[in-house]
């Protein structure tokens, strides 16, 4: 996690590009994106050509000979590093960025990334904010060294970690009810969903890419030695050193098995920059409502991470005729169409409103039927409603499924408490589940979970078939009741005589006292 000194200059970063006059925070986080990574291309290029004359091999850096401006002009591509760029007068500078560098780097490949910023615009307005900008991403990455060094993390964590800081920034929703999941609710899931190397991994509503990192990390931690893994205050093990995957296919097999879609372009791009921040070279993010008739990917994908929109609504004539359910809803859309996502034998974790585990419409009931009737369902884990502050207060479950077969037993966990407070400020407090969570779900078992009085317990489908296919784990969860023994009303009155005649005494000697 970042030290305090570059949360201290990434919220100083915040507060310039606020008083700079983009208040936004989903404008600012894409205009700051765009900074951090043209800062870190040419540090890549810088390191790839060292790494070339190491081995004495060909090198064809991005920034040697021209590139054709948008006017027509030809520049040489040593002046659109960023190190030529920030030694340049401000409204030089300004011009430089704006008109050349960022143009360029629209341009570099021909991957999903560049596609994507095609219509991606540059609209820092003041010369003054530019440098003050470009001065505190440079302090970043001074004191990003010094802690490289310090601590012995590879470069792209730490980067990683200051870009999922400026995202946990965003202090409101989004449109389209798009919001962060938090980090360490991401982890729980990647361990119950447990994606392996190899595994096609899918987010249909991918945001800012949290979910296909979660994987790309959780993958990455099966392959690392055990002196460089640690558990995280949630009892998580995190390794992100990926030493045991020494032969350059199996990385490329890691890099290229992640594949996200959303409807918003400006998520598409801040989620690439996410991946490749964290060291993914060519994230497959691409811009597409998954739910629409433009999508025709079925049967594809292992392993399905996501947090899809809760209470959207998407119009009826452009729903994909492959969703079979009856609705608009799109928190019973997405469920249905990550079930056709996947192959037989495919896993998803998923959350959803806890309307999807108990609503009685003819949709909601139906999706239930699917679940436990096309799918082996292991898991309904009921979120504490305070999770998604301070974007939204709705109450949520995590639902763990395979494509293909039969639900016979489901599953379920009350988590109650995921270690901060559930209010809008999210500070750590002590209580946190999520370690029992963990290791209950590593030990369950279908015959001795069944204590309905503890957080995880087993319910058989033929019960839940009984209940209206009701998935809401208070219609089976039992409440231990204590027998409390009162005293009698007689023994009650004589303890208040009792204390009414010592207070009586008490205050006839304080009389006797003041006379």
């Amino acid at each position: 996690m970042l030290n305090s000194a570059i949360k201290a200059k990434v919220d100083a970063l915040w507060n310039k590009f606020w008083s700079g006059g983009i208040a936004n925070p989903m404008t600012a986080i894409e205009q700051i994106s765009y900074l951090l990574f043209m800062r870190r291309l040419e540090a890549l290029d810088d390191n790839r050509a060292s790494a070339a004359k190491f081995k004495k091999a060909t090198f064809e850096s991005l920034f040697e000979g021209k590139y054709k401006a948008p006017n027509g002009k030809q520049v040489d591509r040593s002046k659109l590093r960023w190190s030529y760029v920030k030694t340049l007068p401000a409204e030089q500078a300004l011009d430089q960025m704006r008109d050349l560098a960022f143009p360029f780097i629209k341009t570099l490949g021909d991957n999903a990334f560049s596609k994507s910023m095609q219509d991606a615009v540059f609209i820092i307005p003041k010369a003054s904010l530019l440098i003050e900008a470009m001065s505190t991403i440079e302090d970043i990455y001074t004191e990003i060294e010094r802690e490289r060094q310090g601590v012995g993390q590879t470069f792209h964590d730490i980067q990683g970690d200051l870009y999922e800081h400026l995202l946990s920034e965003i202090a409101s929703a989004g449109k389209n009810g798009q919001f962060r999941t938090p980090r360490h609710i991401i982890q729980a899931m990647c361990v119950l969903l447990d994606p392996k190397l190899g595994d096609k991994i899918c987010d249909p509503a991918c945001g800012t890419g949290g979910f296909l990192l979660g994987a790309y990390q959780h993958v990455l931690t099966q392959h690392t030695s055990a002196k460089f893994i640690q558990k995280n205050e949630h009892g998580i093990e995190i390794g992100l050193v990926g030493d045991k995957l020494s032969n350059p296919k199996l990385w490329n097999t890691l890099a290229t098995s992640l594949h996200g879609f959303d409807f918003d372009t400006t998520m598409v791009r801040i989620a690439q920059m996410n991946l490749m921040l964290h060291g993914i070279v060519d994230p497959d993010v691409r811009y597409m409502d998954t739910l629409s008739k433009k999508f025709d990917e079925a049967d594809k994908y292992d392993a399905v991470l996501a947090n899809p929109p809760f209470k959207g609504s998407i119009d009826n004539g452009d729903i994909n005729e492959e969703l079979t359910l009856d609705s608009t809803k799109t928190e019973l859309l997405f469920v249905d169409r990550i079930l056709n996502l996947l192959r037989t034998g495919g896993r998803a974790a998923v959350i959803v409103p806890t309307g999807v585990l108990f609503g009685s419409s003819k949709a909601h009931v139906a999706l239930r039927k699917r679940l436990l009737d096309e799918a082996e369902l292991q898991a309904v884990v009921s979120l504490p409603s305070g999770v998604f502050r301070p974007y939204a207060g709705v109450s949520t479950a995590v639902l763990v499924f395979v494509k293909g077969g039969e639900t016979r037993n489901v599953w379920f966990y009350d988590l109650q408490a995921d270690g901060f407070s559930l209010d809008d400020k999210r500070q750590k407090i002590e209580g946190d589940d999520i370690p029992d969570l963990i290791a209950s779900w590593a030990r369950r078992d279908t015959k001795k979970d069944l204590d309905r009085t503890a957080k995880a317990f087993f319910v058989p489908k033929k019960e839940i078939e009984g209940q209206k296919l009701d998935l809401s784990v208070n219609r089976y969860k039992e409440l231990r009741q204590e027998a409390i023994k009162h005293e009698t009303p007689k023994a009650i009155l004589k303890k208040l005589k009792a204390l009414e005649a010592e207070i009586s005494s008490e205050i006839e000697l304080l009389e006797g006292t003041l006379k």
